[in-house]
Order: structure tokens, then C-alpha cells, then sequence
């Protein structure tokens, strides 16, 4: 079994991610370390998986042994099991190695657990940063184009984002950021006969709950936590008169975004008229502010 104290390739420690991100001039850059991190980090882990089964093995072998070693003893004298150096000393030299090994291992853990924590603390604290001093020179450029159906009835389209765009719209209208660079563009999909998950498996998300439905899915979007691991859409928060703000998002479709509003437990993205007045109207009221640049344009 490999010594915890210096185990072959299983240290946790991150790399020199903190020191390094000075350099990272891009949003793509601090996000390509962010998940070369991630993925030491799941690795990693997957290393202490292993290495408790490890003991956990040995320490069931040990029980096995012991009980074999007591029906099955060579002729000998009676209380030889029970001499000095015999099995009672083997079974507790044995025990305390083992507890101690595990100890040691859970120690280096939580330090290595403590360390990625920081590292991944730095890394969201770049890209902040990163898109604050952005922000701070450009601003996120939209074009909304209403499209209008039967009656009173619209479906409205904006011109879609670039990458570092979506990431800027995110900020402006959530104050948060996405968990992966190009979240909005990726149109991957674990299950062929179905459209791709909102979400990713990052930031505590399981990969049995990447399907949320439209309540569960604004659920996470309004969380406390700073980075949503939003997958294809751009979520549009807009506040009414009383209650809760409407839930709207930009979906990604082809050369698109197309405007959604929550209904229920799900999505339509046929809006009315006072539905897509107040989309329009949040959109222009967030240009008024300094915060994004607007362009209305006609079908």
C-alpha cells in the first residue's frame, strides 16, 4: 500500500494556479486554468476514493484472516495463538497501522480539500475581475428583433452572443458568473434523443440533476452561489410591479437567441404583448443605466 505521507501521484495540492493568474489576460485563459483545475481536482479525488478502498480492503482481509488463522491453526500448543508475538499482538500491530494510515490520510484530505478551495476561490476572483475591468471600457451589445404573430401574440430573437459576450450579458443582468467558458454556445447533449441539458454537472450540481424543470431551474439561477453552471441559455431576471421578478431567459437557437418566459413548469416562448413590452422594456431601462448597449430594430 502506498505511504499517504508521500503517495506516488496522489497529491491533491493544486498547481501554481494562484501565482499564475496575474498572467491570465483573457476570460478564455482564466477559464482554461479554472478547469485544468477541475480536472486535477476531480482526479484527485478519485485518487482518495481509491485509496480508502484500498484500506478498507486490507482491513477486511485482516478480519478475514484472523478468523481463518482460529479455526485452522497448526498442532502446536494450545496457547500459542495467545503468546507474545502471536496472533493477538499480529491482529492489534496490524489494527493500529491501519487506523493510522487512514488517520494520516484523512489529514492530508482536508488540507488538500483547504487547498483546491482556495485555488478555486482565486480563479472565480480573476475572471470577476477580468470582466469588471471589461465592463469598465465596452459594455454587452444587443439587437432585439419582435417577431409578430397572430392577434397580439410575438416571439421575439436577438442577435447572438459571442462567448465573452455572454459571459459580460450574465453579469450585467445577474451579477454572477457561468461555471465554463462558451456555456452559451454548447449545444452538447448526454442523451441523443433529447435537447441539451441547462445545466452542467459543476458547482454542486449532480449529474442526475442537470434536467431541472423551469421552477428548479430558476431555483438554482437565483441561489446565493456566485457561479451558475447555466448550459445554452442566458437567464433575464425581470422585476414587476409586486412579487417575484419574471423569469425570462435567451435561449440559444442557431444564429438566435430566442426570448422565453417561465409558465409553470416549463418554458413557451410565444409572449404577449404586455409579456414582450416588459422584456423590451427592462432591456432599454438596463441601456438608460449605462449597463448594456440596446438596438430595437423592426422585423
Amino acid at each position: 500500500m502506498a505511504d499517504p505521507k508521500h503517495p506516488a501521484d496522489s497529491r491533491l495540492a493544486p498547481s501554481a494556479a494562484l501565482t499564475a493568474q496575474s498572467s491570465l489576460e483573457t476570460l478564455e485563459a482564466a477559464y482554461a486554468q479554472w478547469r485544468e483545475e477541475k480536472l486535477r481536482y476531480a482526479a484527485a479525488r478519485a485518487r482518495l476514493v481509491e485509496q480508502r478502498r484500498r484500506l478498507d480492503d486490507e482491513a477486511a482481509f485482516l478480519v478475514g484472516a484472523v478468523r481463518a488463522a482460529g479455526t485452522s491453526a497448526p498442532p502446536g500448543p494450545p496457547d500459542a495463538l495467545a503468546a507474545p508475538g502471536g496472533l493477538e499482538a499480529f491482529v492489534r500491530e496490524a489494527e493500529e497501522r491501519i487506523l493510522r494510515t487512514r488517520q494520516q490520510l484523512e489529514a492530508r484530505a482536508l488540507e488538500e480539500e483547504a487547498a483546491f478551495a482556495q485555488t478555486f476561490t482565486g480563479l472565480r476572483q480573476t475572471v470577476v475581475a477580468r470582466v469588471e475591468r471589461i465592463l469598465a471600457r465596452t459594455r454587452p451589445a444587443l439587437r432585439l428583433v419582435p417577431r409578430r404573430l397572430g392577434g397580439d401574440q410575438r416571439i421575439l430573437h436577438l442577435d447572438r452572443l459571442s462567448d465573452d459576450g455572454a459571459i459580460l450579458l450574465l453579469f450585467v443582468l445577474c451579477g454572477k458568473i457561468p461555471s465554463r467558458y462558451g456555456f452559451l454556445l454548447d449545444d452538447s447533449t448526454d442523451q441523443m434523443l433529447l435537447p441539451p441539458a441547462p445545466l452542467y454537472p459543476d458547482e454542486g450540481v449532480a449529474p442526475d440533476q442537470t434536467r431541472p424543470d423551469a421552477a428548479g431551474l430558476r431555483q438554482v439561477v437565483e441561489g446565493a452561489s456566485p457561479v451558475l453552471p447555466i448550459k445554452g441559455f442566458v437567464p433575464v431576471p425581470v422585476p414587476r410591479g409586486e412579487g417575484p421578478p419574471a423569469f425570462y431567459r435567451l435561449l440559444q437557437r442557431g444564429a438566435v437567441m430566442e426570448v422565453e418566459l417561465q409558465d409553470g413548469a416549463g418554458f413557451r416562448n410565444v409572449l404577449t404583448r404586455e409579456e414582450s413590452e416588459r422584456f423590451a422594456g427592462y432591456l432599454l431601462a438596463c441601456k438608460l443605466a449605462g449597463k448594456l448597449e440596446l438596438e430595437l430594430a423592426s422585423e
